[in-house]
Order: structure tokens, then C-alpha cells, then sequence
């Protein structure tokens, strides 16, 4: 009688182990492609969307599309953030006033012709994103979306009101009472344009100081110049 040769059977390993990788692989890269672009990647775009010589602050209001109040509140705010001759709080604050006002009253981002028809070349443009790329890239490191509710329709509203008195303050001439505001405005806009309430926080802070700032310096050359015209008439 022979005997029969027992085979035992392989345990069933499933062999879809590299089909699940390739999956998994798929599912980061997809949710990667709904990553929101970066601030940079935004202007980028608008740097490479057509080939005329000139961008304009229509072009820009175009391509930053349902960002474009937050990202024209950074461009028209930044530069009164660094040291700038006399008179460029008044000029870029105008603008500011515009965009302000309706953000605060929840209107779709207008601004005059005379405004939008502004424009420079586009190699100026390409090498201010170069020169701002590194400083926005170390931004953004700490920028993610986050406390989403800073970025609903009511906290908005609410934004906007407090960046229309900043840009009031901006547009007044008080001794150093133009960079705070400035900055304080360009950290909301980042946050804004980020989705990140941490950083809209930080710039309410930052705006509430600059405004205490201001209204100090206000009130301190209120009173110098009234001790002043107290002593002619003394």
C-alpha cells in the first residue's frame, strides 16, 4: 500500500501588498493636488499667465481669483512695512481704503480704473518675487489651514472692519504711526490667504497694538501742542 504524500498548504498571503502601496501612494499625492497653491505659487501664476511685457494690478485681481482682496491687501500693505520715502503710505492707502471697504461690507473685490490700469514690468515683477520668495517661503513653513472658523463669512466681516481703521491710521500722517498697521495687515492677509487663524490672531494683536501705538503718538502731540499754545496765553 502506498503512502500517500501529504502536501501542506501555503498559508494565503494576500499579494496585493504592492497594489495597496501604489494606492496609498495615490490617496497623498491626491490629497497634495488639493493642497491650496501657496502665496508665492499664486503670484507666480499671474507672472506666467500671458506673455505681454507688463503686468497689471487688473491682471493681478484676476488671477488671484477668490483670494484676490487678501492678496492685494499684502501687495499694497508690504511696502509700507519697510522704510519708504514720505508721502507712500498716502499713495498705497488709497487702494487699501477701496479694498478695506468692501471686504468689510462683503462686495466683490472692484477697484477704479486708474488703479487696475497700473502697471510694471514684468521682469520688475519676476525679480520682486525673487527677491520676496525666500522671506514668503519661511512664512509659509509655519502657515497651514487651521481654526477655520476666523475664516467664515461673519469673521471676515468683522476682519475687514478692523483692517478698514488700519488702513485709515495708515493713511493719516502720524510719525510712525504707518509701519504697525502695515505689518499687522500683511500678517492677517497671509493668514487670510493661508487659511490660518493662528496668524490672523497674531496680526489682531499686532493690529490692536499699532492702534494703541498710534493713538498714543496722537494724543501725545495733542498735548505737547496744547502745552505749547497754553504758554502764549498764560
Amino acid at each position: 500500500m502506498k503512502k500517500e504524500l501529504s502536501v501542506k498548504a501555503e498559508p494565503d498571503f494576500p499579494r496585493n501588498s504592492g497594489n495597496a502601496a501604489d494606492a496609498g501612494k495615490e490617496a497623498h499625492d491626491n490629497t497634495l493636488d488639493k493642497r491650496p497653491p501657496s502665496v508665492i505659487e499664486l503670484f507666480r501664476s499671474v507672472e506666467t499667465s500671458s506673455n505681454e511685457e507688463r503686468i497689471t494690478i487688473g491682471d493681478l485681481l484676476h488671477g488671484m481669483e477668490d483670494r484676490a482682496a487678501a492678496a492685494l491687501i499684502l501687495i499694497f500693505a508690504l511696502p509700507n512695512a519697510l522704510p519708504t520715502p514720505p508721502g507712500t503710505s498716502t499713495v498705497l492707502g488709497i487702494p487699501l481704503l477701496f479694498l478695506c471697504t468692501q471686504f468689510a461690507v462683503g462686495w466683490p473685490v472692484w477697484l477704479p480704473r486708474f488703479i487696475t490700469d497700473r502697471s510694471m514690468k514684468r521682469a520688475d515683477f519676476s525679480a520682486l518675487l525673487t527677491k520676496a520668495e525666500p522671506w514668503l517661503a519661511k512664512a509659509e513653513r509655519f502657515l497651514k489651514p487651521r481654526l477655520s472658523v476666523l475664516t467664515s463669512y461673519a469673521a471676515e466681516r468683522l476682519l475687514g472692519t478692523l483692517w478698514l481703521i488700519l488702513a485709515i491710521v495708515l493713511v493719516l500722517p502720524i510719525p510712525l504711526g504707518n509701519m504697525p498697521p502695515a505689518v499687522s495687515l500683511c500678517i492677517m492677509a497671509l493668514g487670510l490667504l493661508a487659511a490660518d487663524g493662528i496668524f490672523i490672531i497674531l496680526g489682531v494683536l499686532a493690529a490692536i497694538a499699532s492702534l494703541v501705538l498710534a493713538s498714543s503718538v496722537v494724543f501725545g502731540v495733542l498735548a505737547a501742542g496744547a502745552a505749547f499754545i497754553g504758554r502764549f496765553f498764560s
